[in-house]
């Protein structure tokens, strides 16, 4: 039987490990840069540095544990576990010096993500949950907002690096944005779900993620009472919203076209 809560604990290691750096408003102005899928999809020395060294602390407590990282840290689990690692996320944000970039850092349990921690550096904010025990903000209860008019409903969202999806995305947003409050792009995922979870934001919905990029933050929205579902293998977005609004927000996202731009 797994313990979910030491789990978390070697969560909580791990961020300790790379939290105090990647705060450092000195290290963010003076690092490499590199991009991968695009021009806009950068990659950072610290990006690599801040994997490395949670795979080095998780392996150090856990040594038989598998790893799935954004940045290619991947080894089978001999124990049915497997951290999910996003090891900033809004990296773009991060090498901007803008809030809205985190670490994520997940534990999948035979193929459900169980665990979830995201710290937000720059208000040194950490959110943890675990399958049935709630979702915590800095050691206090979160809940999704108890929005039920979708009109009034404040929503996130993120955009593709690449530019024929970008326009597609924005043609979206002509049908979508005229039925909500307002529309807010921040910069990372895993916050974003974060945002749901604490009631920042009353829904989240975007494509082209990595399950990097969602699998801390959906078990914190979960555990929050947020409504999570991932379209994403069936060619859709991956969609997160108070539960007041849920089925009705899903379906302007199926509507608007933001589900399949």
């Amino acid at each position: 039987m797994i313990d979910l809560a030491e789990l978390m604990s070697v969560a909580d290691a791990a961020l300790d490990q790379v939290v105090p750096r990647l705060a450092d408003p000195d290290v963010r102005s003076n690092i490499a840069v590199d991009t991968k899928s695009s021009m806009t999809d950068m990659v950072t020395e610290m990006d690599t540095w801040s994997e490395a060294t949670i795979v080095d602390t998780i392996t150090a407590l856990r040594p038989a544990d598998g790893f799935l990282g954004e940045e290619g840290s991947s080894r089978p689990s001999e124990t049915g576990v497997v951290w999910v690692i996003d090891p900033i996320d809004g990296t773009t944000n991060f090498l901007y010096d803008i809030p809205g970039f985190s670490i994520s850092i997940a534990a999948r349990v035979d193929e459900v993500d169980m665990v979830g921690a995201v710290h937000d550096p720059i208000r040194d904010e950490r959110f943890r949950a675990v399958q049935g025990g709630g979702a915590t903000r800095n050691g206090s209860p979160i809940h999704a907002s108890t929005k039920a008019d979708l009109g009034t409903a404040l929503v996130a969202t993120g955009f593709s690096y690449e530019a024929n999806r970008r326009r597609a995305q924005a043609q979206a947003l002509t049908i979508l944005l005229p039925e909500v409050r307002d529309i807010r792009r921040f910069g990372g995922a895993a916050l974003d779900l974060c945002s749901v979870a604490c009631g920042r934001v009353d829904a989240y919905y975007e494509r082209g993620l990595g399950t990097w990029d969602t699998a801390a933050g959906a078990v914190i929205a979960v555990e929050a009472g947020a409504t999570v579902q991932d379209r994403q293998p069936q060619g859709g977005a991956f969609v997160a919203a108070a539960p007041g609004i849920a089925t009705e927000f899903f379906a302007l996202v199926d509507g608007s076209g933001a589900n399949t731009a």
